[in-house]
């Protein structure tokens, strides 16, 4: 049996995506399990043996070999009996279709029910509209569709020896710790999850004035004037950032992975401590933190109660004054953090390095 598993695009919805991967590989272990994913996507996903081939594609590359044609060409040649569209998008399920793949399991979103041969209809509250629902709830649906028994929503991510390696040296050269708080201020999304770099700044010196830990601002390649902005407002020796380092996925989620807690906005990274266990503080406005709610992540979710707008899913904030993210006070993020450590007993983590 072939099998094609076509990922999401966002590095977070990839990481929420791994229950079903499990479950994928562990009910059928005997069938060739071919992604179908964005090239960056891979290496969220390192480590893992989830997938027997990997085809990259990216429809808008100027890369002739990402585009549509050449994916589908690619699969084709795979033969897929089954494909699980993990997106809602109709591409997705007009290439799974052209791709010759018998059973077509997905969602009817976007006209697309035609495409498919197993349609799950997504849940709607009382007025019809779609049901905030957990993500990994509504992925775990797609695995239950194909046949898997009932899988944990436990994430799971796993790295490299070359991306441990690498931390190694940015431990050492930062002068780091085994007691370290990352923070985390992406938002690939839009600026509407970002919370402002000052407001990082002066948490990370309470943490590492108060609470004994270094900080570490982890950043993307296109947000190292934060993590510098950070580090600059902090002025505190024991607040570093991977600023002026080699910037890889990888790095980024040994990083995490070695934290004894993070302070993140609702990001791709996020989603990495929650996949390694590490306790978590994020920082909601524009999204609901239900779609990634997850019982098994030890997290304190920090939003404002006194919003009207609250939760309103967009890239910027339509009313300009983006309250939702700017009011929240540093002192009070501090507060969770202190909480946080207290409850998870992060002072007596075993040293995440030796793991």
């Amino acid at each position: 049996m072939n099998l094609a598993v076509f990922l999401p695009n966002w590095i977070g919805d990839v990481v929420m995506t791994t229950p079903v991967l499990r479950a994928l590989r562990s009910h059928f272990a005997n069938a060739r399990i071919i992604g179908v994913m964005r090239p960056y996507v891979a290496d969220v996903l390192a480590g893992s043996n989830w997938f027997d081939e990997q085809l990259f594609y990216h429809p808008k590359s100027d890369d002739p070999a990402l585009r549509s044609r050449a994916m589908l060409r690619h699969l084709r040649k795979e033969k897929p009996d089954t494909a699980v569209l993990l997106p809602n998008s109709f591409r997705s399920g007009l290439l799974a279709r052209l791709s010759g793949a018998k059973r077509r399991i997905g969602y009817v979103r976007y006209g697309r029910g035609f495409l498919l041969t197993d349609k799950i209809k997504p849940p709607r509250d009382p007025n019809g509209k779609l049901a905030r629902t957990p993500m990994v709830d509504s992925y775990l649906r797609l695995a239950t569709v194909a046949g898997c028994p009932p899988e944990s929503p436990q994430l799971e991510l796993h790295t490299t020896e070359a991306d441990r390696q690498h931390a190694d040296v940015v431990w050492k050269s930062l002068g780091l710790t085994s007691r370290v708080v990352v923070v985390n201020s992406s938002g690939a999304f839009g600026g509407a999850k970002l919370w402002p770099p000052k407001s990082f700044g002066v948490l990370a010196r309470m943490i590492a004035a108060t609470l004994d830990h270094d900080v570490l601002a982890i950043c993307g390649p296109s947000e190292r004037d934060a993590a510098r902005e950070i580090v600059a407002t902090a002025q505190h020796p024991r607040v570093v950032s991977l600023a002026d380092e080699q910037l890889s996925l990888g790095l980024s989620k040994e990083c995490v992975r070695r934290a004894r807690l993070m302070v993140t906005t609702d990001s791709g990274p996020r989603h990495f401590a929650a996949a390694f266990g590490v306790p978590l503080v994020s920082l909601f406005g524009p999204t609901p933190p239900v779609w990634g709610d997850n019982p098994t992540v030890l997290e304190t979710q920090l939003m404002l109660d006194d919003l009207d707008c609250l939760g309103c899913h967009e890239r910027m904030c339509p009313l300009g004054h983006h309250r939702c993210m700017v009011d929240l006070r540093p002192e009070s993020v501090f507060h969770a953090v202190a909480t946080a450590m207290q409850q998870a007993g992060s002072s007596d983590r075993p040293n995440p390095q030796a793991a």
